[in-house]
């Protein structure tokens, strides 16, 4: 059994659980600049979903695209797993790093006010009243066919705002 925020291969399902597999990226031009993040089910791509902000960074599009995939498929009762390339995203959940924000008042561990709170703040809601979310690393650029197609449609996805 994987526990809700355990470290697995990003294809490999429990045999008696159903497990949607989504990959996230967020992509930026100019940090801050325009950005657009994605969000796409593996294997096939299908479904997806992007969007994207006038002013804004790289960290706020990977937090984006990933609670919108767990937003989309949240009232589905299935294992949600977030593949992204994002360690920010990713350690957020598998390290904790939340609790530790909540903890110090919105602070992280520079005591510097968490970036992006408006995001995080309903994406830790929604995941932590949900449950069975988990959270994989994938390196990016480094060949994975469904990381480069998320960070293809994210950024195309600039080009839309």
């Amino acid at each position: 059994m994987v526990n809700t925020f355990g470290v697995v291969h990003p294809n490999v399902a429990n045999e008696d659980t159903d497990v949607v597999v989504v990959y996230t990226d967020g992509a930026c031009s100019g940090n801050p600049g325009p950005g657009g993040w994605a969000w796409a089910v593996s294997p096939t791509g299908d479904p997806m979903g992007s969007g994207g902000e006038a002013h804004t960074t790289n960290q706020r599009m990977e937090v984006s695209a990933a609670y919108f995939a767990v937003q989309h498929f949240a009232a589905n009762d299935c294992i949600i797993r977030i593949v992204s390339d994002s360690t920010y995203v990713v350690k957020c959940f598998n390290d904790k790093w939340w609790e530790g924000w909540i903890r110090r008042g919105w602070k992280n561990s520079q005591r510097e006010p968490v970036a992006n709170q408006d995001i995080w703040k309903p994406f830790i809601e929604l995941v932590t009243t949900r449950g069975r979310v988990e959270f994989v690393w994938v390196k990016g650029h480094s060949g994975d066919p469904m990381n480069d197609l998320v960070d293809l449609l994210a950024v195309a996805a600039i080009g839309s705002v």
